[in-house]
C-alpha cells in the first residue's frame, strides 16, 4: 500500500516511527523520511515491540506541519499524530491494535502476564479512543468489512472499505495438475494458528508444505509431525512455484485482509480458510464446514475460490480438508484467478483518489 501511494504521491513526505533504509522498496526509500525519537535507540530494529508503551508519546512527537492533506496508514498510532486543525485527515485503518483490542488473549494469554499488563492496556485504550474521533481523524478508510466493523464497535466511528492493492502480475496458473501438498504461509505469531494446521495434518496421509519465519517457529517444527516440512523464508520466485503446485492455501487464521489469501487465487488455487476476517471478502465458499460436520452448500456463490471451516480447531480444518478432497473438481484456476484480478492497484488508487476528493472537495493528488 504505502509503495503504491509512493510511487503515486512522489512529492509526499513520509513520517514514521522506525525506518531503515534500504529495507522497503525504492519508491518509499525515495520520500523524504521523518522519523520517532525513538528510532534513534540502538539496538531498536531488533527490539521495538518491547518499546509498544512508547508509541503513543512517540507518535504525538511527529511534527507534522505544512501540508495540504495528512494520509495515515494506521494498524497501531500513526492516526494519533498531531495534525493542524485545518488540514484534512484521512485515515486508511489497516486496523485498530490488534494487541489491546481484538486479540489481547492471543498475544497476552489469560494468566500473570495479562494481568500484569492490564494497566497498559486500559490506558493505550483510552489514548487510541481519544484519539478517534472527529477532531483526531477527519475521515476513516479501512480495508475490509471485518475493520470496518471493528472501527465502529471501537471508536463509533462509520468507514468506507477499501481493499488495499494486490500485485498478482507475476502470480499465474501454471496450467499444471496441482502436486500432491497444501501450502501455509506462517507467521508464527499467535494470531496466525499455525499450530493449529499444524496438529491438523497429524494422522493425515496429506503433505503440509510450511513457508515463513518467526518468534514460534523453532518450538513448533519441534512438535510437528513428519508430513509437516518447513522451508523457512523463500524468494518470491521460489514462492510463487509453490502457490502454483499446492493442491489448495490452508488459511486458519482471522485476517484483517489477508494479502496470502488473494495470490493463491492468483495462481488459480482454492483456499481453504476459516470463514471470518479478511476472507469473507476475498474467498468465494464453495460451502462452509459446520462444527458438527456438515456443510452448508453456497450455491449463490458464482465461481468458488475456496472452503470455509467455521471453527479454529483442528478437527474443523480436518473436516474442510475432507470436504475439499471429495469436490475439488468443482474448482476451476483460471475463474479462481479472475477473483484475485479485482484486487488490483488501479482499483485502489482510484478509491483512494475518490475518498481524498470528497474529503477536500478538490481534485486528488494521486498520479493515475
Amino acid at each position: 500500500m504505502l509503495d503504491a501511494l509512493a510511487r503515486s504521491l512522489p512529492h509526499a513526505d513520509l513520517y514514521t516511527l522506525f525506518y531503515r533504509q534500504g529495507t522497503t522498496t525504492p519508491a518509499i526509500d525515495a520520500m523524504r523520511v521523518q522519523t520517532s525519537p525513538l528510532n534513534r535507540l540502538p539496538g531498536v530494529d531488533k527490539h521495538y515491540r518491547k518499546l509498544l508503551p512508547l508509541y503513543p508519546w512517540a507518535a504525538q512527537r511527529l511534527e507534522i506541519k505544512g501540508y495540504d492533506l495528512v494520509l495515515s496508514i494506521s494498524h497501531a498510532v500513526a492516526k494519533n499524530v498531531r495534525t493542524e486543525p485545518s488540514v484534512p485527515h484521512l485515515c486508511y485503518c489497516l486496523t485498530p491494535m490488534r494487541y489491546i483490542w481484538d486479540q489481547v488473549d492471543a498475544y497476552l494469554g489469560t494468566g500473570v502476564r495479562r494481568l500484569v499488563a492490564g494497566p497498559l492496556i486500559h490506558a493505550l485504550r483510552r489514548h487510541d479512543v481519544a484519539h478517534s474521533d472527529q477532531e483526531g481523524v477527519d475521515r476513516f478508510v479501512t480495508i475490509s468489512s471485518t475493520v470496518a466493523e471493528r472501527v465502529q464497535r471501537h471508536y463509533g466511528r462509520q468507514s468506507s472499505v477499501i481493499y488495499p492493492p494486490v500485485d498478482c502480475h507475476g502470480i499465474r496458473p501454471s496450467g499444471e495438475d496441482p502436486e500432491d501438498f497444501y501450502l501455509l504461509v506462517g507467521g508464527f505469531v499467535p494470531y496466525k494458528r499455525d499450530a493449529l494446521a499444524i496438529e491438523a495434518f497429524r494422522g493425515r496421509s496429506d503433505r503440509l508444505v510450511v513457508v515463513g519465519d518467526g518468534p514460534m517457529r523453532a518450538q513448533l517444527q519441534a512438535r510437528a509431525p513428519g508430513n509437516v516440512e518447513f522451508v523457512g523464508r523463500i524468494p518470491d520466485r521460489a514462492m510463487t512455484s509453490l502457490l502454483q503446485r499446492c493442491k489448495a492455501l490452508i488459511y486458519p487464521q482471522e485476517e484483517d485482509f489477508g494479502i496470502a489469501a488473494v495470490e493463491a487465487q492468483a495462481a488459480g488455487r482454492p483456499v481453504i480458510a476459516l470463514g471470518a476476517g479478511g476472507a469473507l471478502d476475498t474467498v468465494r465458499p464453495l460451502c462452509v464446514v459446520r462444527p458438527e460436520g456438515g456443510l452448508e452448500w453456497r450455491d449463490e456463490e458464482p465461481a468458488p475460490t475456496g472452503i470455509y471451516f467455521s471453527e479454529q480447531t483442528p478437527e474443523a480444518l480436518n473436516a474442510a480438508l475432507d470436504a475439499f478432497a471429495l469436490h475439488r473438481h468443482r474448482f476451476d484456476s483460471e475463474t479462481i484467478r479472475q477473483q484475485a484480478e479485482s484486487f488490483g492497484q488501479a482499483r485502489f488508487l482510484a478509491e483512494i483518489s475518490s475518498e481524498i476528493e470528497q474529503l477536500t472537495g478538490r481534485p486528488s493528488p494521486i498520479l493515475a
